[in-house]
């Protein structure tokens, strides 16, 4: 028999007093502003070496305020959308209530999506050179945000009898899988290390975000076996691992594209 860890973590990281608007500052907020502030200083590396397509620091700065509003907003939206539909129509309100937790990773990803988008455009410079620089940036973000996932209790894993099994109080007495740290390390720690390692070879336009949001991929398919499914199931995977789908595909589309499309039309995104 195994003495299993109870978790009792305070989701709460400083208290206000008797009376505030807010209870306090949550751990959940706290992680993704540590996730930004990362992504900053990649990015401000990545400017000293010379690695980035936008012109000037200020177009820097402009991209980190686009991640921002991109994920943050198509976050939540995704996850309303992909995953909280009822209880969205009980209380609308719920929508702007981050500090909760529930933000959907796959449509986080169309925000950072569409805020490469709206920069590339703006800034005149290659869409796909953006979204590898964005893919350089984005692990930080989802590494922070799954230990946030853990310090909230929430998307808790299956019932399961290893060593390091966790028991979640609110989901009764079986203990589990602390499935939000496999995706902290699978999600986003592996995929920040071989960003790091990749980005700087100057690969083809689009390579390193091929790569990224295949390994994302996989690592989110993957991880899902060993997450409760409290979100039902779609032809047979889990709801995570079907939207998880189209990012592999697109993942793999990306790397080989220089291989799949005319040179010219490769040359031109």
């Amino acid at each position: 028999m195994f003495a299993y860890w109870v978790h009792r973590l305070d989701p709460v990281a400083i208290h206000f007093p008797e009376g505030w608007l807010l209870k306090g500052i949550h751990w959940y907020g706290l992680a993704y502003a540590v996730g930004f502030l990362v992504a900053a200083l990649l990015l401000s590396y990545w400017r000293r070496r010379q690695l980035t397509p936008l012109p000037t620091t200020a177009d820097d700065s402009a991209l980190v305020s686009a991640l921002l509003f991109g994920v943050i907003f198509g976050g939540r939206i995704g996850h309303v959308l992909l995953y909280a539909r009822e209880e969205f129509f009980a209380d609308p309100t719920m929508v702007f209530q981050v500090w909760r937790g529930g933000m959907a990773s796959h449509g986080g990803f169309l925000g950072v999506i569409m805020a490469a988008l709206w920069i590339a455009r703006t800034r005149r410079v290659s869409f796909l050179a953006v979204g590898d620089l964005l893919c350089t940036l984005a692990p930080a973000g989802i590494l922070f945000g799954r230990l946030a996932n853990f310090v909230n209790a929430e998307l808790v894993g299956r019932p399961t009898t290893v060593p390091w099994a966790v028991i979640f109080p609110y989901e009764g007495p079986d203990p589990r899988h602390p499935s939000q740290l496999y995706e902290a390390i699978g999600e986003g720690l592996l995929p920040m290390i071989w960003m790091f390692y990749r980005y700087p070879k100057k690969l083809p336009p689009g390579q390193t975000a091929g790569e990224f949001l295949l390994l994302y991929a996989v690592a989110r398919f993957t991880t899902e076996y060993f997450r409760s499914p409290e979100d039902g199931y779609i032809l047979g995977m889990t709801a995570g691992q079907f939207w998880t789908l189209p990012l592999g595909i697109l993942g793999l589309f990306l790397i080989f594209r220089n291989k799949l499309l005319p040179k010219d039309v490769a040359r031109s995104s």
